[in-house]
This record gives C-alpha cells, sequence and structure tokens, in this order.
C-alpha cells in the first residue's frame, strides 16, 4: 500500500475478530476522519470517544470488560487478556456459551475468576436469567448454589 514519505503504518496482530475490532475503535478515536467501521461519538472537547461499547472494572489488578459489541466478557490482566466469556442475550436470559483462558494463563483460576464476575455483573443488573450452555459454567454454579436463583428454570 503506498504512502506518504514519512508515514509509517504499524503492523497489528490480532487474537480474534473481536480485537480487531476493539483496535479500530481505539484507532477511530486518534483519527480526525469520520469512519462508518468505528463506533464514536463526539466529546464536549470537540475530540471523539468511544461510546456504550464496554463496560469495565479493575479489581486486584485485573480489568474486567463487558465487551457488548463482541458479546463477551473480558478478564485482562497487565494488558494481556487472560481470560474470555462468551454470551448470548436475548433480551430475557443470558446463555453463557463459551469459557476459554488462554493457554499460557490456565491454571491459576482466572476462568472462574471471569465467570464469576460476570455473574455478579449479572445479578447486579437484574433483569437477565442465566443459561449456563458451557460445562465449564454449569460446573461453576454446581460449585456456587447461592447464585441458583439467577439460573433460568425450564
Amino acid at each position: 500500500m503506498p504512502t506518504r514519505p514519512g508515514i509509517i503504518i504499524p503492523a497489528v496482530p490480532f487474537a480474534s475478530w473481536a480485537d480487531k475490532g476493539r483496535a479500530l475503535v481505539v484507532m477511530g478515536g486518534l483519527c480526525l476522519k469520520k469512519s462508518p467501521r468505528v463506533k464514536t461519538t463526539p466529546s464536549a472537547s470537540g475530540r471523539r470517544n468511544v461510546a456504550g461499547m464496554t463496560t469495565e472494572s479493575a479489581i486486584k489488578g485485573f480489568v474486567f470488560s463487558d465487551e457488548k459489541d463482541a458479546s463477551r466478557y473480558t478478564l485482562m490482566h497487565d494488558g494481556d487478556l487472560v481470560s474470555v466469556l462468551d454470551y448470548r442475550d436475548d433480551g430475557r436470559t443470558v446463555a453463557l456459551t463459551r469459557a476459554f483462558t488462554v493457554p499460557t494463563f490456565r491454571g491459576r483460576g482466572y476462568a472462574a475468576e471471569v465467570v464469576a464476575r460476570a455473574v455478579a455483573a449479572l445479578e447486579e443488573r437484574g433483569d437477565r436469567r442465566v443459561l449456563p450452555v458451557c460445562w465449564y459454567v454449569a460446573d461453576w454454579f454446581a460449585e456456587h448454589p447461592e447464585h441458583a436463583s439467577l439460573l433460568r428454570t425450564r
């Protein structure tokens, strides 16, 4: 791709399409030109910022995010993605479909942490029931019967 002299285009590898979308959002906030691929809104200062795509909380050095555009909860530590919990939300029920921990971070309880934080967020929200599709999430609920009231009854 030809560029003007002095312009450097960084090559960034993406772990998934959702990560590519997140990078577009971050880079879109830096761009002055509007793009239909980047979801941004103007801020009071005139600069563009990202709006309503993720909800984050940082506890114990970890950043837990609800990436609504990618339908997943993520757990990051020191800028590294360590665990993901995919979901499908139909407006009444949230189906927790897949818990995944990056292989280099396995065995440290990160999957349990992302599930616990997702369940806490859903309990706080109070308007959804949970359907544990993933075997790991079903086992987590079996080990934590105090959260059984959140499960969808058939």
